[in-house]
């Protein structure tokens, strides 16, 4: 090897050397950005929070005042989406209902992932009885189904959007708390821990700085994907009436009106059941992808 190359080798392995560690951020942005597909659901998402903000203000129609004139209309340039039953515009109730499915979804998941986080953190940290004691009502609310426990809940509180979101949050909250102990568990036998125990300190600064940011990306995959199946759910309580209560513009409770006229009029049930398709398979893509981005087996 000439000394020209071997010169060259060694500033080029200097310069690497050199570098700037590249950051956690910068990293997970680089991996996503390779998901096209995840792009796409992103895109999806961010579309339907637009919608969700100012839809409501763009529509052409009242979502709740009805036209007998223009009952069960097929969709037409001034229709969209077509009428239902009533004679309201399809489309401008579903733009309207896009705010109701993300406020119950996302509401929903944020406390069911709050109260599980906050659970599985001190199980997993403290163990004991008390780790016992949070494993055991996890098993009870496993065993049901998530629907059939949602079901339970609304047949105990009544019918209503906000009752929904207590079901919801209460059948989501063992997921959180079994995957934060895992998480816990793993996380409190590591050395920087066992160093801060030793050195005096306190058990809530260790779980809440040194163990929560350790568990957090897990939370944010799990909390992406959790959003798709709450409005899944929310508007399977609407459909069976145990939710939103007519006239209020919820996906689910405008697929159990149009249900009655699906011979004669299907798109009054196919346009909120597509709404309801798109926006839980863009949530589940989202969280897969953000998922492999966080995975280096997979990314690197």
């Amino acid at each position: 090897m000439s000394k020209t190359a071997a010169s060259t080798g060694i500033t080029d392995t200097l310069t690497q050397k050199a570098a700037p560690a590249e950051s956690p951020f910068r990293r997970f942005v680089r991996n996503f950005q390779r998901q096209k597909i995840g792009v796409a659901a992103l895109l999806i998402v961010l579309l339907l929070f637009v919608i969700s903000l100012i839809g409501p203000q763009l529509v052409s129609y009242d979502p709740a005042a009805p036209d007998y004139n223009a009952v069960l209309e097929a969709p037409s340039l001034k229709h969209w989406a077509g009428t239902d039953e009533f004679g309201r515009d399809i489309f401008s109730r579903i733009v309207s209902g896009t705010r109701i499915s993300l406020s119950v979804g996302l509401l929903s998941v944020l406390f069911g992932a709050s109260i599980g986080t906050f659970f599985g953190l001190t199980a997993g940290y403290y163990g004991g009885r008390y780790d016992s004691m949070v494993m055991r009502v996890c098993d009870v609310l496993f065993a049901f189904p998530g629907i059939l426990l949602a079901i339970a809940i609304i047949a105990i509180l009544g019918p209503g959007l906000a009752n929904v979101v207590v079901a919801v949050a209460i059948f989501t909250v063992p997921i959180f708390i079994r995957i934060v102990r895992g998480n816990t568990l793993s996380l409190k036998s590591m050395t920087y821990i066992e160093a801060a125990r030793a050195i005096g300190v306190k058990d809530s600064a260790i779980i809440w700085k040194h163990i929560f940011p350790g568990t957090l990306s897990v939370v944010l995959v799990y909390l992406t994907m959790r959003i798709g199946s709450a409005i899944l759910i929310a508007a399977s309580l609407s459909f069976l009436g145990m939710g939103a209560q007519p006239p209020t513009p919820e996906w689910g409770a405008m697929l159990s009106s149009g249900r009655g006229s699906m011979t004669s009029a299907p798109h009054v049930a196919i346009f909120p059941g597509l709404a309801i398709l798109v926006t839980c398979l863009a949530f589940n893509v989202l969280g897969d992808s953000v998922r492999d981005a966080l995975d280096r087996k997979i990314t690197e």
